[in-house]
């Protein structure tokens, strides 16, 4: 099993998604403002702004529905100091597009190898929108067996339940099955049933070419040199 946002690929920032974004004032965002919205729009897990009882709500089950994802973030943009929902929603609209998620570096070794082992893999990540196209757009969906999404399922990790799902569909027991993620929080959550658990650091791409691989070679699961 392994997860996706900060694992298998990250939403990089792009100085274009700023062009125009801009304040009442007609300022421009400087590099440190736009960095912290970017974390604020990829934090695996935790609240990173404070927000009403309605946006508290959204928040907490923002990877179980669309819409209540889309509010909750459209709040903590605007909370993070972009000027208006149509500005905000220009930003959301980058962070659901499949297409805007680059893959680490061994994203394609590590799945590819899992596949020349006959290792079965589940992508199971908290999200509240389709991730599928950026695999098949790379040729990639043939090398994952199950995708398990907590707004299709019903359940988010650390919950067993979203685990539970992934593994009925891998027809693995637990405790033959790893997870691979960037939180231990969320992704750690899979030990409580009894599987290995392999943490690496949501890096930049650039900044982490070979985790996945590494991760995998920890567990013995290596191509033969």
């Amino acid at each position: 099993m392994i997860d996706f946002s900060g694992t298998l690929f990250r939403l990089e920032e792009d100085e274009d998604w700023y062009a125009d974004l801009v304040r009442p004032d007609g300022a421009r965002f400087d590099v440190h403002e736009t960095a912290e919205i970017m974390r604020r729009m990829t934090a695996p897990v935790g609240r990173t702004v404070d927000l009403d009882e309605a946006g508290k709500h959204a928040w907490a089950h923002r990877d179980l529905d669309p819409a209540l994802h889309r509010e909750a973030y459209l709040k903590v943009l605007l909370a993070s100091g972009v000027p208006d929902t149509e500005q905000a929603t220009r930003l959301y609209e980058r962070l659901i597009d499949p297409a805007e998620w680059e893959p680490y570096p061994d994203t394609g070794a590590a799945l590819e190898l899992l596949a020349a082992r006959d290792i079965p893999v589940a992508v199971v990540s908290n999200i509240a929108f389709d991730l599928r196209p950026a695999f098949a757009a790379r040729g990639w969906d043939r090398l994952v067996r199950a995708f398990t999404l907590s707004y299709e399922v019903g359940a988010v990790k650390p919950e067993p339940a979203i685990f539970e799902a992934a593994l009925t569909v891998l027809g693995a027991a637990p405790e033959r099955a790893l997870m691979v993620g960037d939180s231990a929080e969320a992704d750690g959550g899979a030990s409580a049933l009894g599987c290995a658990f392999a943490e690496v650091p949501p890096l930049p791409t650039a900044e982490r070419p070979g985790a996945l691989l590494g991760a995998l070679a920890a567990y013995g699961i290596a191509a033969p040199r």
